[in-house]
Parts: C-alpha cells; sequence; structure tokens
C-alpha cells in the first residue's frame, strides 16, 4: 500500500493539546481505552482533519458533552480521509483507497488498525456498537467515485447517497443517543441532505474532478446535457438552464431537510444543541446559494464567520445549561 500523508497529523509521542486532552478525559471515564497515549494521538489527529476541513460540523461538534466529541472526531477524520484519496484535486490516488480500506476493514478482525485515523475509527465503532455493515456502505460508495462519473436516475444516485452520507448519520446516531427508534429515519435524510448540499455548493469542483452528480434526467428535465455543464464550467459562467437545475436541485435538498427537522429533538437533550447547529449552519449554505442566484458553476459560496457565530454562540450558552441540568437532576431519575 502507498504511504499517505496524513494533514496536520502530529508528530509521534507529541502530547495532545489541553482542550483535546480534557475531551479524552472526560470519554475516558466510561471507555479505559481512551487512556492510552497511542490511541489520544490518533483521536487528536482525527480532530485536527476535522478542524481544517469540516469548519462547520467542527464549530456544531463544540455544542457537545465533552466526552462525546472524539467520537465525533474521529468518525470526521475517517470519512475525510477516505474522501481524500479519490477528491484530492492535486495528488488523488484511487489504488491506495482500496488497498487502505481493504487493510481497515480486515484489521478489524484482527489486531487492529495501523494508521491513526483507522485507530480512532476501530475504538469508535467499539464504543457505540456502529455496525460494520454502515462502515463498509460508505468505503463502497468511496470506491464508487473511483470510476463512476454520473448517475442515470435519482433512485441511482440515491445508492450513492446511501453509502456517501446517509450512513454517516446512522454512524453519528448512537452517539447523539436516541430516544426513539423513528430517530434513524431522520438521521438518515438529514446526512443526505447535508450531501445534496454539498452536490449544489461544489458543483464547480465536482466538475473539475470529471464527475456530475445531478442526475441526468434532471439535466434532460431543463434541456441540458453533461457537456453543457463542463461547458459552463470552462466559461466560467452559469446559463440560466443550469440555474433552473440547481434551484431544482436545492428544493429537493429543502424536502429532505423539512422531513429531517423532527428529528433534532428525538436525540438525548444534549445533543439538540449540536444537532441544530449543524442543521441551520448547513441549510444556511442553500441560503446563500439562493442569495448568489444559483450562480455557482464558477465559485463556491460560503457561510461567513458573522452569520456562524450568530448561530452558534447563543445555542453553545444553552447547550452548557443543558448539561448542568441534566447533571444536576440525574440523580434523582436514577
Amino acid at each position: 500500500m502507498a504511504q499517505r500523508v496524513m494533514p496536520s497529523s502530529p508528530d509521534p509521542g507529541a502530547s495532545v493539546p489541553r482542550s483535546t486532552a480534557a475531551a479524552l478525559d472526560a470519554a475516558a471515564r466510561t471507555d479505559e481505552a481512551l487512556l492510552d497515549p497511542g490511541l489520544r494521538e490518533a483521536f487528536e489527529a482525527c480532530r485536527r482533519l476535522h478542524a481544517d476541513h469540516g469548519k462547520t460540523y467542527y464549530l456544531a461538534t463544540l455544542l457537545l458533552p465533552p466526552a462525546k466529541r472524539p467520537y465525533v472526531w474521529a468518525l470526521y477524520g475517517f470519512a475525510r480521509y477516505a474522501d481524500e484519496f479519490v477528491d484530492s484535486l492535486t495528488d488523488p490516488d484511487p489504488d491506495a483507497l482500496v488497498a487502505w480500506s481493504d487493510d481497515f476493514l480486515k484489521s478489524l478482525d484482527g489486531q487492529g488498525p495501523g494508521d491513526p485515523v483507522g485507530q480512532a475509527m476501530a475504538a469508535t465503532m467499539r464504543r457505540w456498537d456502529i455496525p460494520r455493515e454502515h462502515v463498509e456502505a460508505f468505503l463502497d460508495s468511496m470506491r464508487m467515485d473511483i470510476t463512476q462519473t454520473g448517475y442515470a436516475t435519482y433512485a441511482d444516485l440515491q445508492r450513492y447517497v446511501y453509502g456517501s452520507a446517509a450512513v454517516i448519520g446512522l454512524q453519528m446516531l448512537p452517539i447523539l443517543e436516541p430516544l426513539t427508534p423513528d430517530a434513524a429515519a431522520r438521521a438518515r435524510a438529514l446526512g443526505e441532505a447535508f450531501q445534496l448540499t454539498n452536490f449544489v455548493r461544489d458543483v464547480g469542483e465536482d466538475l473539475d474532478r470529471g464527475r456530475i452528480y445531478f442526475p441526468l434526467e434532471d439535466l434532460t428535465r431543463f434541456g441540458l446535457t453533461r457537456e453543457d455543464l463542463f461547458v459552463a464550467r470552462a466559461q466560467r459562467r452559469t446559463p440560466e438552464a443550469v440555474r433552473e437545475l440547481l434551484a431544482f436541485e436545492a428544493t429537493r435538498t429543502r424536502e429532505l431537510y423539512a422531513f429531517a427537522v423532527p428529528g433534532l429533538d428525538m436525540v438525548h437533550p444534549t445533543s439538540r444543541d449540536c444537532l441544530r447547529t449543524a442543521y441551520l449552519l448547513y441549510g444556511g449554505i442553500l441560503d446563500e446559494v439562493e442569495k448568489a442566484g444559483y450562480d455557482v458553476v464558477d465559485r463556491r459560496v460560503r457561510v461567513g464567520v458573522p452569520r456562524r457565530l450568530a448561530v452558534a454562540l447563543p445555542r453553545l450558552a444553552h447547550a452548557r445549561l443543558t448539561r448542568w441540568s441534566e447533571a444536576r437532576w440525574e440523580p434523582l431519575r436514577s
């Protein structure tokens, strides 16, 4: 297997930052594995991947109880690390993805993964009983990106999105502590909505990778061909028909968000502020796309820092109050 340099990985033997150590210490109260120095460094590697490449999710994660944060870092770090094998615009290495994913899955039956990202992911799977099939489905979708550059129908796309996004929501769910089985369908829909939001926002970058994540049947609806999108990217313009296509995809995505919203209150109270913040900030990306008139083929819109803080800061205060309240009343419930 080709050696891959992990972005922002810590130096071997380096101590983790104080904030990371505090979260790991909190998690270690119920998971003694996190007392191991090597595993703590592995979770720190995932935290850096999360902080560097998933700023919206990372901000939302800060609203979780400290003991849960490391496991979310691991889920994000694993997904991001796998994704980079096929999505890097400068150094893609699909053969390494196949070898790395095979090694990881085999390691789950043996001594455990050798690389930090895999170690943290395996520890998270053990702690929260995350089904292996969810991880296998995710890796299968990553492999689809090696050869598949388009989808004929929305049903075809959904098979990809299930592995690339829906199972991420299902992996997160045990950590968020669902209160009802109905939460699973909502978590799956939220993961799908996040992914479809990415497709709308990142249409230009995906074209640079040779991929189109909008079904061919949708392009045909607006009188477009695949070549029309590549020409629009090359000419750095968004024709009206393309804007109509993007508006259609955004509407479909908002329908998924609407189905997912009731699930925000189907998890433990201390998880709700994190989940709602992620929903508001990621859903806000569609608002920015709409404000831009769907003129996003040649640029990538973002939710600005002021908006992120306006959403997150009040919820941060509420999250702390909720954790205090839950801790205060827990002895009376037991």
